[in-house]
Order: structure tokens, then C-alpha cells, then sequence
């Protein structure tokens, strides 16, 4: 499953089994720190505690360092190839 916005994928969230959260940082209308930070505030906590990477174009050490904080367990810089995208889902 994919989403777009923000919304959309909480929406997704909130209704599907996830097992995993890859996410964009940049998004369109409110970005991929604001998705994080809204997912591990919310209930209940098997919902909130998903793992989750930031999968972008960002590829800074602070841009990594942000991406922590916000509540993403990876930070994976673009482009990434399929093994190591693989190995980070693993």
C-alpha cells in the first residue's frame, strides 16, 4: 500500500495490518516528520510502535539526526538499492 499525504496514510494506518512504515521525508502538504510524530502519538500503542524508515533524498548528518529524533528507526538515503532496502525491512 502507498499514500501521498500525510492523512492518507494514517488512514491506512488506522486500517490495515502494517508490519512496516517506509516514508518519504518530503511529502506534499505536511512532511514525513510530521507523519511520524502523529503515528507515535497516537493509540493504541501496537499502532504507534510500528517500526519505521525515512526513506529520502536527505542525506545529511543532520538530516539523519532529525529523522531520529522525529521517531524513525532508519534514516536510508536515495537511491537505495534492493538488498539493502531488503536487509533494512528485515
Amino acid at each position: 500500500m502507498h499514500a501521498h499525504r500525510v492523512d492518507s496514510a494514517l488512514d491506512i494506518l488506522r486500517h490495515e495490518r502494517v508490519d512496516v512504515l517506509l516514508a518519504d521525508i518530503a511529502m506534499p502538504g505536511e512532511d514525513g516528520y510530521t507523519l511520524i510524530r502523529r503515528l507515535r502519538a497516537m493509540h493504541p500503542l501496537p499502532m504507534a510502535a510500528i517500526p519505521a524508515a525515512a526513506l529520502t533524498a536527505f542525506a545529511r548528518s543532520e538530516d539523519r539526526m532529525l529523522a531520529l529524533q522525529a521517531g524513525f528507526q532508519l534514516h536510508l538515503i536515495k537511491p537505495i538499492d534492493t538488498p539493502s532496502l531488503i536487509a533494512a525491512v528485515q
